[in-house]
């Protein structure tokens, strides 16, 4: 039934309709292992498990039962469809899904029942467990609509004197850059803080070889001595 709120009758009877067709489905046509026996060795536990079968099998093969009630029981099998009983179920799946989290007595809930093309449905089992099968009742994935504030950082005062740390010495280690903030704010810092500053050292050094590599690119592209010196050997190659 999913993780919604159903309220109302209309609702009530989609539920019966789901519940209907579920219990026929199960009890008919799922196996299910039964546990046969178990017995301990030391720590271990062994367990001896029953063939899978049905519900509906293993009522047939009880001796209790008396052949009247396992007759009727065939007579039902008989009738029984169970591609039909999963469209069944998964019709009313779909009238739950629309009304989910909606309260009784309003107009715009109303939902007329549902019901698949059965050749159609059948169809789609096959190719459905690939995309995976999302229902109308799962839950729904979770979307903010409202911005994720952001948490301020206590380097964001110190960040124009580590850029100037960093530019006069681009080989300070995190841990330099560090033991100096500890010097220049003495408290405040702390080896807890290693992580941040490797991930602003880690930034400004990416940074600085873009803006390096730039410059490079604007120079080879303005300079024809420096194009020049690049085509000779190329084609001095060719």
């Amino acid at each position: 039934m999913g993780y919604g709120r159903f309220e109302g009758i209309d609702a009530a009877r989609s539920l019966a309709r789901l519940f209907a067709a579920a219990r026929l489905h199960i009890n008919f046509f799922q196996p299910s292992f039964k546990l046969k026996e178990k017995h301990r060795e030391g720590a271990k536990m062994i367990k001896h498990y029953l063939p899978p079968a049905t519900p509906y099998e293993r009522a047939l093969v009880h001796p209790r039962l008396n052949e009247a009630f396992k007759g009727r029981l065939r007579e039902i099998y008989r009738t029984l469809d169970p591609v039909a009983l999963l469209a069944q179920m998964r019709d009313a799946q779909n009238e739950l899904g629309k009304r989910v989290d909606q309260r009784a007595g309003k107009s715009a809930m109303t939902v007329a029942p549902v019901q698949s093309d059965l050749a159609a449905f059948a169809g789609g089992l096959g190719d459905g467990w690939k995309q995976g099968e999302q229902r109308s009742i799962h839950r729904r994935p979770y979307v903010r609509r409202k911005p994720v504030p952001r948490r301020p950082s206590m380097l964001e005062p110190y960040i124009p004197i580590i850029e100037e740390w960093l530019a006069a010495a681009p080989h300070l280690s995190a841990v330099d850059i560090l033991s100096r903030l500890e010097a220049h704010a003495p408290g405040r810092f702390s080896g807890h803080q290693r992580r941040t500053v490797q991930r602003l050292v880690k930034s400004w050094r990416s940074k600085a070889a873009r803006q390096l590599i730039g410059s490079a690119e604007i120079t080879l592209s303005t300079d024809p001595r420096s194009v020049r010196e690049v085509q000779g050997p190329t084609s001095a190659f060719a």
